[in-house]
């Protein structure tokens, strides 16, 4: 059976780990507020025009996607912390305090990108406004906040996991975390020359994902196994190591794919290209381990004469289960499709970067992570076993839906993109308006504002799914 070191009752490290996973609810429903409007502006251009620029709905939209994920990865590891290393996480009160730092420098940056929007384009602009680089675009003030913020979560998982049990989940973690920190640094400077700076943004941004992200996923899913099914603590935890090193190696050789595009040596397009195409194969080892335990220990208690599921939240498990498909399909298939130079010649910066971008991020990272928020619900309220109910089905059923959704009429928009624009018309100026302006791209663009509607109306249920939990009978006290 599933292991009961589940209560976050009187643990400081679990308190705070909900304080995070709060405020990446309202970040993450944020993120698809501005994504709605910048959808409907696709179709409808002059929708508040001059009030929320597309260009602002689409920044906040992708920060905020960082942002609230950011939020829900210190959040979970604050809530393992104490089951793994058997001991309250060291240096708590600093925890905190760091996470009201952090909150108000969200709550500062998100009201100048709404009420400022666009500054002198100089030094003023990128101190106090933002910095204009795609995903991080927060503006140099804030950067060296979230960089201390940073070592500070970084200095309570490392003194926590020398002074308590150290486990394989939480050693890999220490040094993911090392790496999640330090790569920040890579996006912090600037220099006069675009090709040296886009290098080092892509450090941050393709590493960060494809390899530290990639990595934290593979530590939050072993232990989820072991919290929710019970699995066997050896098994995950191998699994996991194998994970590390295909990760960090495929990830980091991976992001000579992007580098095509800035000016560096053409080898790097064969190796970029190869080790791309091994990235999925330890997404599908995480998916077939998830299945492997299930099974196993499931028949287990099937053995015993006893139907028992031995899965003690459903709802974490299936969004643990979703990871493993979305992951294998958003960062793996649906990355696969443009990765290789040849193809992305083609490809790049069109909609099919956004289907890719889409199905990814959400299938490799909000998935675990919502599941996470399940399993601190869980503890929270003490709960010893939790069901599915009517709204965490209808909100896992439309979220994913209408992820799906969007994915494909991106993938439809892309490929009109890509045809008429590239293709046929040779990457030129009136391409990208013949593009853009085809009665295929025009419908796709009307099904992805539906699908995003979907998702927001699934994320309603989710939240009052999450809120209502404590109180709700069906689940086994």
């Amino acid at each position: 059976m599933a292991s009961n070191h589940l209560t976050g009752i009187g643990s400081e490290s679990k308190q705070l780990a909900t304080w995070y996973f709060t405020f990446a609810a309202i970040i993450f429903g944020a993120q698809l507020l501005f994504g709605l409007v910048a959808a409907i502006q696709y179709v409808m251009p002059g929708f508040l025009f001059e009030l929320l620029d597309f260009s602002v709905a689409r920044m906040l939209h992708i920060n905020a996607l960082v942002v609230w994920m950011v939020f829900a990865m210190f959040g979970s590891v604050y809530w393992l912390l104490p089951d793994e290393t058997g001991i309250e996480t060291i240096g708590i009160k600093i925890g905190k305090l760091l996470y009201w730092v952090f909150v108000a420098a969200i709550v500062v940056v998100i009201l100048v990108y709404l009420f400022i929007q666009v500054g002198p384009a100089d030094e003023t602009s990128i101190w106090f406004i933002h910095e204009g680089r795609e995903y991080i675009e927060a503006p140099r003030w804030a950067d060296f906040g979230i960089v201390v913020v940073a070592l500070g979560f970084v200095a309570n998982l490392w003194l926590t996991g020398f002074k308590g049990k150290n486990s394989g989940i939480v050693t890999v973690l220490m040094a993911d975390m090392i790496a999640f920190a330090g790569l920040y640094l890579a996006g912090m400077f600037f220099t006069d020359n675009i090709t040296v700076d886009q290098y080092w943004w892509w450090w941050v941004i393709h590493l960060w994902v494809e390899a530290t992200w990639e990595v934290f996923v593979g530590a939050i899913a072993a232990y989820g196994l072991i919290t929710m099914i019970g699995a066997h603590r050896k098994v995950v935890e191998m699994w996991l190591w194998i994970e590390v090193a295909m990760l960090f190696g495929s990830g980091i050789l991976g992001i000579g794919h992007h580098y095509f595009w800035i000016g560096t040596p053409e080898y790097w397009w064969e190796i970029g290209a190869l080790f791309s195409a091994l990235e999925p194969l330890p997404l599908v080892a995480m998916f077939i381990h998830v299945l492997y335990d299930w099974g196993k220990t499931q028949g287990a208690q099937d053995a015993t004469g006893q139907e028992v599921s031995v899965i003690n939240n459903k709802p974490a498990f299936t969004w643990f289960v979703l990871n493993a498909f979305g992951n294998f399909l958003g960062a793996g298939i649906w990355g696969f499709f443009h990765t290789l130079p040849q193809v992305n010649l083609y490809t790049h910066g069109t909609q099919f970067t956004s289907a890719h971008g889409h199905l990814a991020f959400f299938g490799a990272y909000a998935t675990i992570l919502i599941g996470m928020m399940y399993i601190a619900v869980q503890g929270t309220n003490g709960i010893k076993i939790m069901k599915n109910t009517r709204a965490s089905l209808w909100a896992v059923s439309l979220i994913v839906g209408g992820v799906m959704g969007m994915t494909i009429a991106l993938t439809i928009a892309g490929y009109v993109q890509v045809l008429v624009s590239r293709a046929q018309m040779g990457a030129t100026w009136a391409g990208y308006f013949d593009g853009q302006s085809g009665m295929w791209f025009a419908q796709a663009m009307d099904w992805r504002l539906f699908m995003g509607a979907i998702t927001f109306l699934g994320f309603l249920f989710l939240v009052k799914d999450l809120l209502s939990t404590g109180k709700n009978p069906v689940h086994e006290r």
